[in-house]
């Protein structure tokens, strides 16, 4: 298989995006199952309109449990 016919194979997969514990993101093909602890995320699409909807959703990288431990902590300085 060439890479043009390679490139229109996988132009023609549907993909959805997954979310963790963590309110991570990743995309997987729609027919995939869920890895364990990654649930649907909202969006099924071709590979772009999913990272699209990725950047556009998870505006801040650092993992949920980050994000709340530096919250506690600022709250206890103030």
């Amino acid at each position: 298989m060439n890479r043009e016919n390679q490139a229109d194979q996988e132009d023609r997969v549907i993909y959805k995006v997954v979310k963790n514990h963590e309110h991570q993101y990743s995309i997987l093909p729609a027919d995939w199952e869920n890895p364990l602890g990654w649930w649907d995320g909202g969006k099924r699409g071709s590979q772009t309109e999913c990272l699209s909807y990725i950047q556009q959703v998870w505006t801040d990288m650092r993992p949920k449990s980050l994000r709340q431990n530096m919250d506690n902590s600022v709250s206890k300085v103030v």
